[in-house]
């Protein structure tokens, strides 16, 4: 009986550890996408290279598609400027060394100096390298109307 105790005690153990590892984890890319927010809202040009993978490639909901450095271009130059952007219904799933985040986001924007809202579905794929999560991949897609 004592041995049966020991060893479901032991098995309990490492899923709790199992349980806590991922939700570590999942904690971890939330601080990323809060990162990325961040940089995007200020335009900062180191934070938006280092929270971004070399291999970038960020879709646009009107179908363009940027590598790293036109990226962060846009964001440093003015041609994409986020006055504000707010997050909502965010889920994040870790699997191993990659975690997908889905999440809506409504924003204000001032490109080129022309003021305007967006509101997005958006899907980023973030990878852990030199344990690090970066954003390896984003689409967005503009957010449905309400139904009436």
């Amino acid at each position: 009986m004592y041995k049966k105790f020991i060893a479901s005690l032991f098995v309990l153990t490492i899923f709790v550890n199992v349980i806590m590892a991922q939700s570590k984890e999942e904690k971890a890319v939330a601080t990323a996408v809060e990162t990325l927010r961040k940089a995007m809202v200020d335009g900062d040009k180191k934070a938006l290279e280092d929270i971004a993978a070399d291999q970038l490639t960020y879709g646009h909901s009107g179908g363009n598609v940027e590598d790293k450095k036109a990226f962060v271009t846009a964001l440093t130059s003015g041609k994409s400027d986020f006055v504000t952007i707010d997050l909502t219904d965010q889920t994040i799933i870790v699997s191993g060394e990659t975690a997908i985040v889905r999440h809506k986001l409504s924003a204000t924007t001032n490109d080129n100096g022309k003021p305007g809202t967006v509101a997005l579905t958006v899907m980023t794929v973030w990878q852990k390298q030199h344990k690090k999560w970066v954003l390896l991949a984003r689409q967005a897609v503009k957010q449905a109307p309400p139904k009436q």
